[in-house]
């Protein structure tokens, strides 16, 4: 506020302006003035928000509506793609991009390399690394942790211990000799196409039913069916123009 000041008089505030905006202590000036928002009973029933299930959206259900993982968990989560490498990869790509960090322990480097170096925009945010060589990775809620175990068709176990918010998913080629115990200590389940014998397997470790035994021996490159104990889904992939750029079509085998 001003003050208008004379010689030998106490300082006296300036006569203001009748317009001049009042200013209250730390709320700064008032805003317009407009009548509140009402709305009725019935009117609440219009309102609705597009929330699903969050994740990585791996492809599209049936119904052609998006088919989402919810990847990252606060405990340990163990995934086994019995399918090919181009599938993996897709899913590193779609984990990076909502800002996981991705770490692929495998015995064919050279194959993850050119999709690792094309994640983030030029961030290391996936890392190759040798049989055995993937240490601790610090996982947290803010920074989740997807490690790709490509070992071929008789992994050994994981020397990296279990954490909260990291996910492993192991990929198989086929199913090999140790592949009960692999898909028995797994909580979601991804299966492409396998031979009628494999198809068998599964669905004893599975429990499914004759519809999907009969499937799986003919299912389509970027078709893959996700099954957990109690649900099962078939998922359609098909790669966007930057991943097709990166990883080409889909396929099967590597």
């Amino acid at each position: 506020m001003a003050y208008q000041t004379y010689a030998g008089q106490t300082p006296q505030p300036a006569a203001e302006p009748a317009n001049t905006p009042r200013i209250r202590p730390g709320f700064g000036l008032r805003g317009p003035r407009r009548e509140k928002h009402v709305l009725t009973p019935e009117d609440l029933g219009a309102l609705s928000f597009p929330v699903g299930d969050d994740g990585v959206v791996i492809g599209i259900d049936p119904q052609q509506q998006p088919a989402v993982i919810g990847l990252f968990r606060p405990h340990a989560y163990e995934v086994v793609l019995v399918g090919g490498m181009w599938t993996a990869q897709v899913i590193a790509l779609r984990a990076a991009a909502t800002g996981a960090r991705v770490a692929v322990e495998t015995g064919r480097p050279q194959a993850w390399a050119p999709m690792a170096q094309a994640a983030g925009g030029g961030q290391p945010c996936v890392t190759v690394h040798q049989v055995g060589r993937v240490g601790p990775q610090g996982a947290s809620v803010a920074s989740p942790v997807l490690v790709i175990r490509d070992l071929g068709a008789r992994p050994s176990r994981s020397r990296l211990s279990a954490a909260p918010w990291q996910t492993t998913l192991t990929l198989l080629p086929y199913l090999g000799p140790n592949a009960t115990r692999v898909l028995n200590s797994a909580d979601l389940v991804g299966v492409q196409r396998i031979s009628p014998q494999e198809a068998e397997v599964v669905a004893r470790l599975l429990s499914l039913g004759d519809q999907e035994v009969a499937a799986l021996p003919t299912l389509g490159e970027n078709i893959t069916l996700w099954a957990t104990r109690m649900r099962r889904q078939y998922v359609m992939t098909n790669p966007v123009e930057a991943e097709a750029q990166v990883l080409g079509g889909p396929r099967r085998m590597d």
